[in-house]
């Protein structure tokens, strides 16, 4: 592996943007529903046959269903509609995996956490599409028994996983990661983590996940746009609805305060599509958008580190629920996340990681590998050292996502 070490200077920017969409967002759920298929699969073939089988659930979607909202109550009139598209092994060793009954449960799982206020039974409408077809690199020719692409997704052995003998990039593709987070950065994550947080949900029934945060700072100045919906079941009438804002108001400036940004040099706007007269409100029954006719896909929604920053390096790889053990989208931009804020805590400097990876290439090789340090930075051999030292330990990257211990988008 080459590593090039890319001196710049890291000027603040005239200005910035960056979004945070909230857990309760449909594309956050259809994130965190393909992660947990991802990762209850890969558990479950771990534990059963040894080894993570082939698989991919990066394509889940949702489409939204309706609602009835009025104030103090609401419920679903038609179901949320979720989408089961990807791949995955449908046997091992002769043996085949329910794959519909399991990923049936681990779906009701899912929302009986993230919208406890609906009926698992009859408010999700869970649709199959999943496939078991290699590839481009299958073929029947006489030579390709030898191989194991013919057995991609119906290994008759462990023999038949390539990436126990050697870790290989399954794809081409461009993992980025910097650190450390700027201070709207920082702000625009800790008021969403703060609101969605389970002390607040707790406290505050009404406050609903589907926050979404838009922010941007010219020179010294910062602004804040937010979507904060209430669930009606437990907002009275209207006065209530205006009290709720207002608490989530002064609650957010306590925390722009906190955080070191001067109310004076700061501006807040809040559910600027409410309509009073007219009761058009951001008033929903679960506290999602997903209720009335929203859609979620995987990939759309926050990048590795939890942000939408497209004035910082991105790359639009959709992570959730892509293979932990080999998929490049999500190895290597999980990896270049993690190692730049390694980088930022032992060489205490800011830093950009790029990772390319040319599909069949070892995986501990990457076609490209750049880190962007400050100008004038001295410790270039400590740091390819401690790059190298970490690439080949990457496999630790797979073992903290099968375990949770990595929150995706």
């Amino acid at each position: 592996m080459i590593l090039k070490i890319n001196e710049k200077e890291f000027l603040e920017s005239a200005f910035e943007v960056v979004e945070r969409k909230g857990l309760g967002h449909p594309d956050t759920l259809s994130d965190h529903l393909a992660e947990k298929i991802s990762s209850e699969y890969s558990k479950y073939t771990l534990e059963k046959y040894g080894a993570v089988l082939h698989h991919n659930f990066d394509k889940v979607g949702l489409l939204g269903g309706s609602s009835y909202v009025v104030f103090g109550d609401g419920y679903l009139t038609s179901p949320i509609r979720v989408l089961i598209n990807g791949r995955a092994s449908v046997s091992f060793g002769g043996e085949k995996i329910p794959l519909r009954r399991l990923i049936t449960k681990w779906v009701k799982d899912f929302f009986s956490k993230s919208l406890p206020i609906i009926d698992i039974e009859d408010d999700i409408d869970i649709t199959f599409n999943l496939s078991s077809k290699s590839s481009p690199g299958k073929t029947y020719e006489k030579e390709a028994k030898k191989g194991t692409r013919l057995f991609w997704f119906e290994p008759r052995s462990l023999e038949d996983l390539a990436e126990l003998k050697k870790l290989t990039s399954n794809d081409t593709s461009l993992g980025v990661g910097f650190s450390p987070r700027t201070k709207l950065e920082t702000i625009v994550y800790t008021i969403e983590q703060t609101l969605n947080s389970p002390e607040y949900k707790k406290k505050y029934p009404w406050l609903g996940t589907d926050i979404k945060i838009l922010a941007y700072r010219t020179g010294d100045d910062f602004e804040i746009t937010m979507c904060v919906p209430q669930i009606s079941s437990f907002v009275q009438d209207i006065d209530n609805y205006k009290k709720n804002l207002a608490f989530v108001r002064e609650k957010v400036l306590d925390l722009v305060s906190e955080n070191g940004i001067s109310l004076n040099k700061f501006k807040l706007s809040m559910n600027t599509r409410d309509n009073y007269d007219l009761c058009e409100l951001y008033l929903t029954a679960t506290g999602s958008s997903i209720e009335s006719g929203d859609e979620g896909l995987v990939g759309r929604g926050n990048r590795i580190n939890g942000l939408i920053t497209p004035t910082r390096p991105m790359s639009m790889e959709g992570a959730a629920g892509k293979n932990p053990v080999y998929h490049i989208g999500k190895i290597y931009y999980v990896f270049a996340q993690k190692v730049s804020e390694k980088i930022y805590s032992k060489f205490h400097i800011q830093n950009e990681v790029f990772l390319c990876s040319q599909s069949g290439r070892d995986l501990l090789d990457p076609w490209i590998s750049i880190v962007n340090v400050p100008s004038g930075f001295k410790e270039h051999t400590e740091l390819v050292r401690f790059f190298e030292h970490e690439i080949k330990n990457i496999s630790k990257v797979t073992e903290d996502i099968i375990n949770n211990k990595f929150i995706i988008a």
